[in-house]
């Protein structure tokens, strides 16, 4: 059986910011056939108590980039929004797909204005910008009135394909590695300790809206005293954190996380012999920002596998999945002991 399944599984279900309700469903049901009794918020982000009262929260975040439809052109083309920090040079020529309010589903591909070079001889130098970029839709559309009767609407979603790859050296190739190679640490979690036949108390919860800044704020429960938010390391000029090992991160742009929690988390990694790396993200948040921004009273820590080309072409690695995943335990183990 193919360990990380369920990774390609959710990988392969769209879910930008806003358009999370599948992968949501996905989880919620992987969660059940563990054995466990999810939930949803309010706000449609899963979460799943592993034990009474709980007071540890692990966060990840199952919504991802895309785009919307902001525009129907006259030549039948479609302009569009980002929505999360979408790196267009990264993403152009990828096939995406168009999803309508009728549930109707088209194709297409993300391509500069004008792309052909045999017709602009200024294609490779033109910057890479929302209002020099379109969808060209795989259908025959040639004004504005032949999309509209395709039922396409401005607001409607655009998600890119992922090109999943998992290598049998260990790499994962893919969009979306962040967050979803986190979302799959936490189904291991889930999974490893029903397999135990242990209740602690730890909520997982899957947020959904992280992308836009406010996945993480709210929705978890009252008695939550930690969050221990998993992200992608980042992989860089300047950064320690690598493909193969778990990142600590002791600072983003929001400021320091919590001193001994990562204190803690260094002592475990290295009693434990897991991979990691101590890290500074002078260009991120995350889910524990977001938290703490809108005045949840956690201490909170962030860790995460290293994911290289971040918001790109991604790429982690099975090593560093596992180092979190061995990190995640050795906390659990050492909050509540192993034997709960």
């Amino acid at each position: 059986m193919n360990a990380y399944k369920t990774l390609e599984e959710l990988v392969k279900i769209d879910s930008p910011s806003g358009f999370t309700d599948k992968a949501s469903a996905y989880i919620y049901n992987l969660l059940e056939s563990y054995g466990w009794q999810p939930t949803y918020t309010n706000k449609k982000a899963v979460k799943c108590a592993l034990g009474n009262s709980p007071t540890l929260g692990i966060a990840a975040h199952t919504d991802t980039l895309g785009a919307m439809v902001a525009q129907i052109k006259s030549d039948g083309t479609l302009g569009f929004t980002n929505i999360g920090g979408l790196l267009l040079n990264s993403f152009e020529g990828k096939y995406c797909r168009i999803y309508t309010l009728d549930n109707n589903v088209y194709t297409g591909t993300l391509l500069l204005n004008n792309p052909s070079t045999h017709a602009n001889r200024d294609a490779r130098s033109i910057k890479r910008e929302l209002n020099n970029m379109h969808i060209r839709i795989d259908e025959e559309v040639y004004c504005a009135e032949d999309v509209q009767q395709l039922g396409i609407r401005v607001g409607d979603f655009i998600c890119f394909d992922t090109a999943y790859q998992a290598l049998d050296n260990g790499f994962i190739k893919s969009n979306f590695m962040d967050n979803k190679a986190c979302c799959y640490v936490l189904f291991e979690i889930a999974r490893r300790l029903k397999a135990q036949n242990r209740r602690v108390p730890v909520e997982l919860f899957f947020s959904n809206y992280e992308e836009v800044g406010h996945g993480g704020t709210c929705g978890y429960a009252p008695t939550i005293e930690e969050l221990l938010v998993l992200d992608m390391g980042v992989v860089g000029k300047g950064r320690s954190g690598q493909e193969t090992h778990c990142s600590i991160c002791a600072k983003d742009s929001s400021g320091p996380y919590d001193y001994e929690f990562r204190k803690k988390l260094v002592q475990l990694a290295e009693q434990n012999n897991i991979p990691y790396h101590l890290d500074i993200y002078p260009y991120y948040s995350s889910d524990g920002s977001a938290a703490l921004r809108a005045g949840q009273d956690f201490r909170v820590a962030l860790i995460g596998p290293g994911v290289a080309a971040s918001h790109g072409a991604e790429r982690t690695h099975r090593k560093g999945i596992e180092a979190t995943i061995d990190l995640c335990m050795a906390y659990i183990d050492d909050k509540f002991g192993s034997d709960t």
